[in-house]
């Protein structure tokens, strides 16, 4: 028989928020989802779909050509602390590109991952402007500056600028075949995207780099709106109100960790203290982000980051400024608040996969098969009563103490 040792850690957060008159938030429109009578409005704020931007507006943007030589020089420029790969390809053949960053990249460590994926919707190319200036002002940064450093040695951040560069380079909101990849997840409550023929190569890639990373957290940035969005994001009766998922609590906190942390969006007049639960909103259905919470193991904001979809180019500084400490303190998040720690073997030391329970809240976060680190994302200023962490694979010894961050 053989007994277990947990090894945890407690860590908090504290932050200083600045604010500025905030910018107005706007609605979008109504749609039909396959043989469902759903009344889900888009994510997007243009009032008629085929609207694209002018070539005049997109001068000043980075090409898909433009953005993958600036990835490449970047992991060139910053190859200490830094690697490229791709997830897959899009409907067209488009390399997916991710920046990792770490201390040690390429490597499997008892941290957690977060993830930053950008341009969703094709129309909304904001996201992926953000992500490139991200990664290089933690490049020439974290040597200096605290957060950074902080970052880099003890998170694997991984950046996908793009994940619909087919939808770029037309203008439009959907991939190459014409499929909104934030409607194309398997859903909790109607088997709309039941059908892996017809799933989109972006979609399938986001699910395979799932299974084969472990991340804690993560963010998908769009464009349209000023408000960070948590779950649920559909309701099961399909009706239009607030329906928070078991981590809401949890959630709440991340998405004001985002919200607080930016120039204005905390002050915004229709979402208080600028943040949202989808459903509240508007449902959507085959969204990432539930699909992530449910099936990746990984708490998913949807952040809404410029009013416009695709603002001139000659806003981009200021909109980088207005988000830079948000981007930077929601990764450092999944370090300082929480539950961290490694299970391991009593008598041999080894370390065990297992899993993470909280009383009161009904989600599982498993450890890693590996290393058996676990990081149990958790709300502060309140106690845990009852956290149990198992092994899967040897009698169990379950422990309970209490939990109390601020």
């Amino acid at each position: 028989m053989s007994k277990l040792r947990f090894v945890h850690h407690f860590l908090f957060l504290t932050a200083i928020y600045i604010s500025l008159p905030p910018i107005a938030a706007r609605g979008g429109h109504s749609e039909g989802y396959g043989n469902y009578s759903l009344h889900v409005t888009e994510r997007h704020l243009l009032a008629q779909e085929d609207l694209r931007p002018s070539l005049e507006l997109t001068r000043g943007y980075m090409k898909n050509d433009d953005l993958e030589k600036a990835m490449k020089d970047f992991t060139k420029r910053c190859s200490k602390i830094s690697r490229l790969y791709s997830i897959g390809k899009s409907v067209n053949g488009f390399p997916l590109w991710v920046i990792e960053i770490s201390d040690r990249p390429g490597e499997i460590e008892a941290e957690p991952a977060f993830k930053y994926i950008g341009n969703v919707h094709g129309d909304e190319p904001v996201g992926r402007e953000l992500l490139i200036r991200l990664a290089n002002w933690i490049c020439d940064n974290y040597k200096k500056d605290p957060l950074a450093q902080m970052i880099v040695e003890n998170v694997h951040l991984h950046i996908l600028p793009s994940l619909n560069p087919d939808g770029f380079s037309i203008r439009k909101r959907n991939n190459a075949n014409d499929v909104d990849l934030n409607r194309d997840f398997p859903d909790q409550f109607f088997p709309v995207n039941d059908d892996l023929s017809l799933r989109q190569p972006e979609t399938r890639a986001i699910m395979t780099w799932l299974r084969d990373t472990r991340f804690t957290a993560s963010a998908t940035l769009h464009g349209g709106a000023l408000v960070a969005n948590f779950p649920w994001d559909g309701t099961e009766d399909r009706r239009k109100y607030y329906y928070g998922c078991p981590d809401d609590e949890a959630y709440r906190f991340l998405a004001r960790i985002y919200s607080k942390s930016h120039r204005n969006m905390s002050l915004s007049k229709e979402f208080k203290e600028g943040i949202t639960n989808g459903a509240s909103w508007y449902p959507i259905y085959g969204g990432m982000q539930d699909w992530n919470y449910i099936y990746g193991g990984c708490f998913e904001l949807t952040l809404e980051i410029s009013d416009n979809k695709w603002p001139r180019a000659s806003e981009l500084p200021t909109i980088w400024d207005y988000n830079r400490k948000s981007m930077l303190n929601l990764v450092a998040s999944i370090v300082k608040t929480g539950v961290h720690g490694r299970i391991f073997s009593l008598d041999q030391g080894k370390p065990l996969p297992g899993h993470v329970v909280v009383k009161g809240i009904n989600y599982t976060v498993k450890a890693h098969q590996e290393y058996a680190d676990y990081h149990r994302l958790l709300a502060p200023g309140q106690i845990y009563e009852g956290i149990r962490l198992s092994s899967y694979q040897y009698d169990i010894r379950v422990v309970h103490y209490h939990v109390m961050s601020r």
